[in-house]
């Protein structure tokens, strides 16, 4: 078995600086650590549970089989400052089938990110017992 110690999504974007304001000033990531120097420097987000690397650079198209999810607390105050700091809302927040209250943005590049809420009640929420 792999003893995984830690772990990170990396993200190859067109334009580093651009995605660099998308994820640390419009959706408020708080940084974990820069490394390099220039337009080509990485930075790594906390992202909850995990981290987001913005560094390098693609020049190809964005798959849409990879996509991010993050749990927010609140659906209706995040809809409600990324709209006030211009982030683009590719679906509003909708209660799912499954119980999830999900909204869609993307980042610069088109990388689709899954804001999701967890309701009270939800199995999510709780375990089995408890």
């Amino acid at each position: 078995m792999v003893h995984v110690v830690s772990s990170r999504t990396l993200v190859r974007p067109s334009d580093p600086e651009r995605s660099r304001v998308f994820y640390g000033d419009q959706l408020g990531l708080a940084v974990y650590r820069e490394f390099g120097t220039g337009p080509e420097r990485g930075t790594v987000y906390f992202l909850g549970g995990g981290f987001l690397e913005v560094s390098g650079r693609a020049d190809g198209a964005v798959s849409p089989a990879v996509q991010l999810w993050m749990q927010v607390a609140d659906l209706a105050a995040a809809h409600e400052e990324l709209l006030a700091k211009g982030v683009e809302i590719v679906r509003p927040p909708v209660t799912e089938p499954w119980g999830l209250v999900e909204m869609w943005i993307a980042d610069p590049d088109g990388i689709r990110i899954v804001l999701v809420e967890v309701p009270a009640g939800h199995p999510i929420r709780y375990r089995p017992g408890t």
